[in-house]
């Protein structure tokens, strides 16, 4: 008689593995969560996990703390070529003399985008964005260092909370582009070399303000 094939042998070990009825050994296996509960201080959270991805995190009492800490960066890391193109925030760097360039003029020097966001998604330290405002594609994408200004009314702890909040704002049409982005952009794609800013800004910067 022939010998039965490898598929035929594995094939028959399920034939009976499904008429031979077992208990579940673990029968609450659907309803445990995948995440424990996490409900206080969620701005906290953000912050651990938005650092431990490298990025950059300073918590603001107020739009004037804000913009103080903004120059105090600024100076420090000598920028010059500073972008936003958002109305409310070129009226809030306008208000407390924070230098910056409202058009695309000379962009291809662009050392920094300065962009608000959707949502700060405090599990995993994550800002989703959208092209559903005025700073599109490119301000968060093209210049080296890309500086998020965000309130404490977006900070939700899951990324399903973030996606509600953007269902809120665009309820009628959904933006085009909407990226979860975690950290600066990296790659290890050559020799398995970590390598930061491959396909994005370098450095990102998170300045979270209570308003």
């Amino acid at each position: 008689m022939k010998d039965t094939t490898p598929k035929e042998r594995m094939l028959k070990k399920i034939r009976k593995a499904l008429l031979e009825k077992r208990d579940n050994p673990y029968p609450n296996l659907e309803d445990t969560p995948l995440y424990e509960e996490y409900t206080d201080h969620i701005d906290l959270l953000f912050a651990e996990q938005l650092t431990a991805v490298a990025g950059n995190f300073i918590f603001c009492e107020d739009d004037l703390q804000l913009a103080e800490n903004l120059l105090h960066l600024a100076e420090e890391k000598k920028w010059r070529k500073i972008y936003c193109w958002e109305p409310a925030m070129q009226a809030l760097l306008s208000k407390y003399e924070f230098p910056h360039y409202t058009t695309d003029t000379d962009f291809l020097d662009a050392e920094v985008g300065i962009t608000s966001c959707e949502a700060l998604v405090a599990r995993n330290g994550s800002v989703l964005i959208s092209n559903g405002n005025p700073s599109g594609r490119r301000l968060s994408i093209y210049p080296n260092v890309h500086i998020v200004i965000a309130y404490t009314s977006q900070l939700v702890l899951d990324l399903k909370d973030a996606f509600k909040l953007l269902k809120l704002k665009y309820p009628e049409s959904s933006p085009t582009m909407v990226s979860n982005i975690t950290g600066p952009s990296r790659t290890a794609d050559i020799e398995k070399t970590l390598v930061l800013g491959a396909h994005g800004p370098k450095e990102l910067y998170v300045f979270l303000s209570e308003g």
